[in-house]
């Protein structure tokens, strides 16, 4: 009996890699997306592709989209500066780029229709996070109740596409365990929002990881600029 497909967006972040290894523990069979929408940290694609590798998928879709003719984010706009980073943040960063999760959603489950997929795994996260308003439950309940009538496969063939959410609750000490514990490739992934070969240590998304990894005992992999979390 063939296995029930999962389409995986996947940055090659922590948090997109251990959504994969969750996805693959379901049992599915998965197809990773990803996306150059000519970020800052277009180096994170290249993890992404030793992750699709190290999980021997089917398929690794990398689509070209161009946010940076959008602007308005720091991870889009050369001319904007990546802050600081600041773990107890509790307004919208200059990171943020504007409605990234809604366009990547619309692009995982055109692809999930085609590839027969009846389950759209991302890791967004509202616990330890930079604020971002995409990343909240309301927002993917409200994509969910959309996407029932957005395609052929679930308006008029009646197929559910569930968006599945499983790090939505989960601390980033939490999310390193359970990448950890499920054998996750977190050796390739950048969370760096300034894209170097070495990550920063001090924007927002390297100090939660550098908090995540310190709290959960485990050794981070990657190489920093600063460690000082």
């Amino acid at each position: 009996m063939a296995k029930e497909k999962a389409v995986v967006l996947l940055s090659g972040g922590l948090d997109s890699c251990t959504c994969m290894a969750v996805a693959k523990e379901a049992g599915y069979e998965v197809y990773p997306i990803s996306f150059n929408y000519h970020q800052r940290h277009s180096i994170e694609l290249e993890g992404a592709k030793k992750i699709a590798k190290f999980y021997d998928v089917p398929k690794h879709l990398i689509i070209e989209t161009n946010m940076e003719a959008i602007g308005g984010s720091a991870l889009t706009d050369s001319h904007i500066e990546v802050p600081d980073g600041d773990v107890n943040r509790d307004d919208v960063p200059i990171t943020y780029v504007p409605a990234r999760n809604l366009i990547f959603l619309s692009y995982a489950m055109a692809y999930a229709e085609v590839v027969g997929a009846t389950h759209v795994y991302i890791g967004v996260n509202s616990i330890d996070y930079s604020g971002y308003p995409d990343c909240r439950p309301e927002f993917i309940q409200k994509f969910q109740s959309l996407a029932d009538y957005a395609t052929t496969a679930t308006a008029v063939n009646g197929t559910k596409i569930t968006i599945e959410t499983p790090l939505q609750d989960l601390s980033k000490k939490e999310i390193v365990q359970l990448g950890s514990k499920l054998g996750a490739p977190l050796q390739f992934t950048h969370s760096c929002y300034k894209g170097g070969e070495k990550a920063c240590g001090v924007c927002d998304s390297c100090k939660l990881r550098l908090q995540g990894f310190a709290e959960a005992g485990v050794e981070d992999p990657v190489e920093y600029e600063t460690r000082n979390s």
